[in-house]
């Protein structure tokens, strides 16, 4: 029962104290896609410390679960892990993190579903208004354009993700402004975006008295959107994207006297304008490193009981 509770104060600590050093930290402006490995693996963390304390509480309260759990192990290991002395409480904790669990691939099956649902909207609108030519599959061009008043451009993702572009905004885009656009997009589609929206999305609205999973969600809308411009600014320049993101999105008041509140692009620009030098590879290796250790934490907890009894 110890081992259960170390690995729950730990799991609970990780998801006070991980969001306030990431708020704190100016590095993630400079390496967005670090940034982005880095809350991957302390959300792993977090969500590992509860697995495994909801397995070791599971163990201790029911034999049916402690069997198959500690079946290789010898007897001192078992006994290492003082399995009896939880009491009822073993059952209590086990079965509260199962139904946390379960809530959590819940929340994670219906963002899937109600993504998959506003694809499929989407696409069937998009069909209406740029209809296929006949012997044209959909999804082959990498760029729909649409009849629009308004500049705009999207990313639809997908197996095929497409760039979908109004007249109106290749009417302003110049030069290369355009590819740099789809440089853009192409760059969430080859990280694969939309799944790290997805699954913070399913965590952040599951638990959201949790901080480090509504930080967690916030960062990944925030990083990707940094991330994709570096892509695009290492093909067309960052003058190219930034004038392009100038015109697509002006007439939404984004860079005027008063910004939207909830808009970043004024902040995207400004980065892309006055870049600030990038870490070195030396500290990125080590940044990515350390990050990959931080699930190893809860493993170390889980086993050094057994480790223990063997040594």
């Amino acid at each position: 029962m110890l081992v259960s509770l170390a690995l729950l104060s730990l799991g609970a600590l990780a998801a006070v104290v991980a969001p306030r050093l990431m708020s704190r930290a100016e590095w993630p402006e400079r390496e967005p896609v670090v940034a982005l490995w880095v809350w991957q693996c302390v959300v792993a963390a977090v969500l590992l410390s509860f697995g495994l304390s909801m397995t070791i509480s599971a163990a201790a309260a029911w034999q049916a679960v402690r069997g198959p759990v500690f079946a290789p192990a010898p007897s001192a290991v078992v006994e290492a892990y003082a399995l009896g002395a939880g009491g009822p409480w073993s059952a209590v904790l086990a079965v509260v993190l199962a139904c946390a669990g379960l809530w959590s691939g819940a929340m994670l099956t219906r963002e899937i579903h109600r993504a998959h649902a506003r694809r499929k909207r989407r696409r069937a609108e998009l069909l209406v208004r740029a209809p296929l030519l006949p012997g044209e599959d959909p999804g082959h061009d990498p760029v729909v354009v649409l009849e629009g008043e308004r500049p705009d451009a999207w990313w639809l993702p997908g197996a095929a993700p497409q760039l979908v572009v109004t007249t109106a905004a290749l009417r302003r885009l110049k030069g290369r402004q355009l590819d740099a656009v789809l440089a853009h997009e192409q760059g969430h589609a080859k990280a694969r975006h939309d799944w790290l929206l997805h699954c913070s999305a399913a965590l952040a609205n599951g638990f959201p008295q949790v901080p480090v999973f509504a930080a967690f969600r916030d960062e990944m809308h925030r990083l990707v959107e940094l991330a994709a411009d570096d892509v695009a600014s290492r093909r067309f320049g960052r003058l190219t994207i930034a004038l392009a993101l100038v015109e697509l999105n002006e007439h939404r008041g984004a860079f005027g006297p008063r910004p939207a509140p909830d808009a970043q692009l004024h902040h995207r620009v400004n980065r892309l304008l006055a870049p600030v030098p990038r870490l070195t590879a030396g500290r990125r290796l080590r940044l990515t490193a350390a990050a990959a250790l931080v699930p190893v934490v809860p493993l170390l907890v889980a086993f050094v009981p057994g480790l223990s009894a063997l040594a």
